[in-house]
């Protein structure tokens, strides 16, 4: 599986598979955004399909949208954000990071 299409593909497939939709009318997400599909492989799948993220998307567009979409959920996420924090962007100390981070989107906001 090399094709950006082709992965894209599975990876919409896979969320299809967990019933990440399953709130949603079937015709509105055979066809989802580059964000929303970052977005949800991050929150719902496990670490080779968001492996293959990075093979699809650039390094910096992915950290943006777990940094808008995944990190300001706090303790919901906070496990998973450690580790992504971790094995793909080698922030050395990921717990202090993930609260400045939370911080500062939520203020944004």
């Amino acid at each position: 599986m090399g094709n950006r299409d082709e992965i894209k593909s599975h990876l919409l497939a896979k969320l299809h598979e967990e019933n990440v939709f399953w709130s949603f009318d079937k015709s509105s997400c055979q066809k989802i955004s580059d964000w929303n599909l970052i977005k949800y492989v991050l929150i719902y799948l496990d670490l080779p399909e968001i492996d293959l993220l990075f093979k699809v998307f650039p390094r910096r567009k992915i950290k943006r949208v777990w940094l808008h979409e995944a990190v300001v959920q706090g303790n919901y996420l906070r496990n998973m954000n450690i580790c992504i924090a971790n094995l793909y962007f080698d922030i050395k100390h990921p717990v202090q990071y993930l609260k400045r981070m939370e911080t500062y989107y939520l203020n944004r906001a």
